[in-house]
């Protein structure tokens, strides 16, 4: 079949743990001190090994229940005489050292001293032979493979999917992110966000929203190739799925990024996320998402010292940003609440620009009674009484550039006359 090779699992039996015991007594490089300094300064381990740290969120859960269904770590694993997974000579040394027994290495330390140069020499030789053995291809050797297997159009799908999740962890680490366009691995990611399947599109853009996070160098090339489009265009799924992870990309992608974030102006962006709001079937955690990311953008230009028009031109959004107040999920309100307040900061003393906040003194007024409420209860009163107190920064705000409206109208008036 063709796809991603998956390396062969080996088993390691309880003489292996004793052969790499020794291994690190002949091997100084191998010794604990030097494995844990190591370990320290590390950044990048091997697929599905140890101790990779995978990003927060229950998608990567997912991921690991897949692999587990395709029968554990699939070729690429040593599984110990506990049932434990090693897919890189690191994670198995790793393990040996937190496990071996310090007097018994001790004790093989002691024999080794007694034996003859030469005798030294052939047991180095044969366990080093044995570490090559089961030596594991590196990162980049595994990203390339996967590449390989996406540029191949005659792949089988579910061996498609597998390519791309091996990239979604590949890519985790900010060197191997970095990497991804020289070997060549961006263009045929951002190709599969036009693919017929959804689960292909959704975890492509998933790929490219991890690859991108926090890191300009990533963002600008996958900026440069367009993918942006794609994206937006991906926002008005039907499948909350895709929507959510084509959001996911996109906020990865402009975040702190100027330039990204004038590209989605310029792609409409803000109609798309005015959709998601509108859509009365969108999933709720969407709609967060959403709300989340306006307050994100509007923060950014205010931190850049910049008036955003285009987040106050249309007065639907707004409206439909001031409605999430009224739902009831306090996560939802909380969220906006605090998109409100950005974007009441971007306000101008126009009165044409507040009036595109009509409604949101009710809104406040009602969510004040619904917190007063939850007082009641002990379990929510902590969290209704901080609610109260964003509200209440919210309705001052509004109040004050009420009343900057205002003096400037009637200086305007003063002037006239």
């Amino acid at each position: 079949m063709a796809g991603a090779k998956q390396p062969r699992c080996l088993h390691l039996p309880t003489i292996l743990a004793a052969v790499l015991a020794s291994a690190l007594l002949l091997f100084p490089r191998f010794s604990p001190a030097v494995a844990a300094q190591e370990g320290r300064n590390s950044s990048s381990f091997s697929l599905f090994g140890e101790p990779r740290q995978w990003a927060t969120g229950k998608d990567e859960e997912q991921i690991l229940a897949e692999a587990k269904a395709r029968g554990g770590g699939g070729e690429g694993s040593v599984v110990g005489d506990e049932g434990r997974e090693f897919t890189s000579l690191d994670g198995m040394l790793q393990w040996a050292i937190g496990n071996s027994d310090p007097d018994k290495l001790r004790e093989k330390a002691a024999e080794l001293d007694r034996l003859s140069a030469d005798e030294l020499l052939k047991r180095q030789m044969e366990i080093k032979e044995l570490m090559e053995k089961l030596k594991m291809p590196s990162d980049a050797e595994l990203m390339k493979i996967a590449i390989a297997d996406l540029n191949n159009s005659s792949l089988l799908l579910e061996d498609r999917r597998r390519a791309l999740q091996d990239l979604l962890v590949l890519v985790e680490p900010i060197d191997n992110a970095n990497d991804l366009d020289k070997i060549g691995g961006l263009l045929p990611l951002i190709q599969e966000l036009r693919n017929a399947d959804e689960g292909i599109r959704t975890t492509s853009a998933w790929v490219l929203g991890k690859a991108s996070q926090n890191n300009a160098l990533v963002q600008n090339q996958v900026l440069s190739y367009g993918a942006l489009e794609r994206l937006v265009k991906m926002g008005y799924s039907s499948s909350a799925a895709e929507a959510a992870k084509a959001l996911y990309a996109i906020s990865s992608l402009i975040r702190d990024n100027e330039h990204g974030q004038e590209l989605f102006l310029s792609e409409n962006g803000y109609a798309m996320l005015q959709h998601i709001l509108l859509t009365t079937s969108t999933d709720g955690r969407l709609q967060k998402k959403v709300v989340s990311l306006l307050a994100y953008v509007a923060d950014f230009q205010l931190s850049n010292g910049k008036s955003q028009a285009t987040l106050l031109s249309n007065n639907l959004f707004i409206k439909s940003v001031v409605n999430m107040m009224s739902v009831p999920d306090l996560d939802l309100q909380e969220k906006a609440l605090l998109a409100v307040r950005s974007l009441l900061q971007l306000t101008s003393a126009d009165a044409a620009d507040l009036d595109k906040f009509s409604g949101l003194e009710d809104s406040l007024d009602t969510l004040r009674v619904q917190l007063g409420e939850l007082t009641s209860h002990e379990e929510r009163r902590e969290y209704a009484l901080e609610m109260e107190i964003l509200r209440r920064e919210v309705h001052i705000m509004f109040q004050q550039k009420f009343n900057q409206v205002l003096v400037h109208t009637f200086s305007d008036t003063g002037a006239a006359n």
